[in-house]
């Protein structure tokens, strides 16, 4: 086994990871895969997966760094005799969520650009000053310039909250980005990365030549590290830690292609052996959350949601649809896809345990009035079902909801829905990680909601009455053989009916039928 090197967590300068013995993932056949096959390439993908080192790469390799590239792919693969001219933009640091502030940005990263190439400034207005900046740069060295922008739409996101500003924040954008499609014989190469897809019309309006590469199955891994990336380039980390586990935690990216590992997780993970929801954590957007609540999303069916490809692409600051939001920001990924004629249906569900059980216990303490009740309350869930004591089980999800204020319920739309008792019982189940299938599909019907714990199956079904108890639920359970499914898992099933009273805001009936594991003629004490 090869020697440990540094975890490079945080490092975006490739520079810096090739010299200071880091460990790091080859992508370099990607890049030059895109070099071979075209000029103006679009990515996005979610924070902290890579993006920046991604072209802080492409700046070197174009810039001829060659001895940043020995044992690379690209070492025996790429001309190095000739170079170009980079032009990096970047808008990943600091806030940038006003006009006067992306101004302030972009007239700094010019002058830079234009100190660095010996560029006289000529005109004063922005749009004008990046068409020199290209045209010169060409004359004066005799190639065509690399454009690369880091983290494109970051200002529009900062300014997100405010839509009228995001709107301005936009059309300077559109306008600075315009200047890449009219010159284009000046252009070798250009390259934008960000986390959201805004529709072309609202920010790359006439950059048609853009070819969006987000999708692309071939490029599903151009960020992220992919499972012969852990079992080889990482291999040192490894002894110590549940494989299984690491998978389960933090693989599943997709875009249509090999799945990938969030690189931030993973490198936590080596430096902290022990698992955490570490990427969740760094910077989950509370306007994410307030979008999902205010939309009156169905928390139970966030893990199975169905999109077309014009919905995933429709985002823009009049036009964000939740679905395009979570997918887009990573907290939904490609589960699988059907083909409908001309129509594509992509089916997204979370990429892995860290985002279901991080953003369940988000979204759980916006439904609750108090946030802080609620990370007592998980853990008793917890408590509780270890011991399959359904008394208190009752008594708990009772305490749960009488706990939130009639006030609270007047001034929230969201709590007047049905579907709002229903997610709060789910994101309650589903920020402790378990294993639970929503709208399980069985001969005769789906399941609402069916939890596997500790050896046994918990078959839950709900119901909104009016005000008394109908006993419908279980009814439906029963009548419907919902537990035959579940039977060959040799395991005691419970099912479990619960009707919520819409006039009392509260549990009005909660029934439980056990049912024994089924007798086999070689069973053994149970385990």
């Amino acid at each position: 086994m090869s020697a440990k090197k540094k975890l490079p967590i945080g490092v975006q300068s490739f520079r810096k990871i090739r010299e200071g013995d880091y460990y790091y993932v080859d992508k370099t056949g990607f890049i030059l895969g895109l070099i071979e096959e075209g000029s103006y390439y679009f990515l996005s993908r979610p924070r902290r997966f890579g993006k920046s080192l991604l072209v802080d790469t492409l700046k070197e390799l174009f810039s001829g760094s060659r001895e940043l590239f020995a044992g690379l792919y690209a070492e025996d693969h790429w001309d190095w005799s000739v170079s170009h001219p980079v032009l990096l933009f970047s808008f990943a640091g600091g806030v940038l969520g006003s006009v006067e502030a992306l101004e302030n940005s972009l007239i700094e990263q010019l002058t830079y650009a234009e100190e660095n190439w010996g560029i006289s400034m000529r005109f004063p207005e922005i749009r004008s000053r990046f068409k020199q900046l290209i045209r010169q740069t060409h004359e004066k060295t005799g190639r065509q310039v690399v454009i690369l922008v880091d983290e494109y739409d970051k200002p529009i996101l900062d300014a997100i909250a405010d839509r009228e500003e995001a709107a301005r924040v936009r059309d300077v954008l559109r306008d600075f980005y315009s200047v890449i499609k009219d010159n284009d014989a000046h252009i070798r190469f250009a390259f934008l990365t960000g986390v959201s897809k805004f529709s072309k019309a609202g920010i790359f309006s006439g950059l048609n030549n853009l070819r969006d590469i987000t999708v692309e199955a071939p490029y599903s891994a151009i960020c992220g590290y992919t499972e012969e990336d852990l079992e080889t380039v990482f291999a040192p980390e490894l002894p110590g830690l549940d494989r299984a586990a690491i998978r389960e935690w933090y693989d599943g990216y997709n875009w249509l292609g090999e799945s990938v590992y969030n690189p931030f997780d993973v490198l936590l993970l080596f430096s902290k052996r022990t698992f955490g929801a570490y990427w969740f954590e760094s910077g989950t957007p509370t306007f994410l959350v307030k979008l999902v609540l205010e939309r009156g999303v169905f928390t139970p069916s966030l893990g199975q949601t169905v999109a077309s490809e014009m919905l995933l692409s429709t985002f823009d600051v009049d036009t964000m649809p939740v679905e395009a939001l979570l997918f887009q920001t990573g907290y939904l990924t490609f589960a699988g896809t059907r083909r409908m004629g001309a129509r594509t249906e992509y089916r997204l569900g979370y990429p892995n345990l860290e985002v279901q059980s991080a953003l369940n216990d988000v979204l759980l303490k916006s439904l609750l009035a108090d946030p802080g009740a609620a990370e007592g309350v998980v853990s008793r869930l917890y408590d509780v079902l270890s011991t399959a004591d359904f008394d208190a089980l009752e008594a708990h999800f009772r305490a749960l909801f009488a706990a939130i204020p009639a006030d609270w319920h007047r001034k929230n739309a969201i709590a007047e829905y049905e579907g709002y008792y229903a997610s709060v019982f789910y994101s309650h189940f589903a920020a402790l990680g378990l294993d639970i299938r929503v709208e399980d599909a069985t001969s005769r019907g789906r399941v609402d909601m069916t939890v596997l714990f500790e050896g046994r199956v918990f078959v839950f079904e709900f119901k909104v009455v009016e005000l008394e108890p109908e006993g419908r639920a279980l009814e439906q359970i029963l009548a419907r053989r919902y537990a035959d499914k579940y039977l060959d898992l040799g395991r005691p099933i419970h099912l479990i009916g619960v009707e919520f009273s819409r006039k009392e805001r509260n549990l009005c009936a909660f029934e439980v039928r056990s049912l024994p594991p089924p007798a086999t003629e070689n069973a053994g004490p149970p385990g």
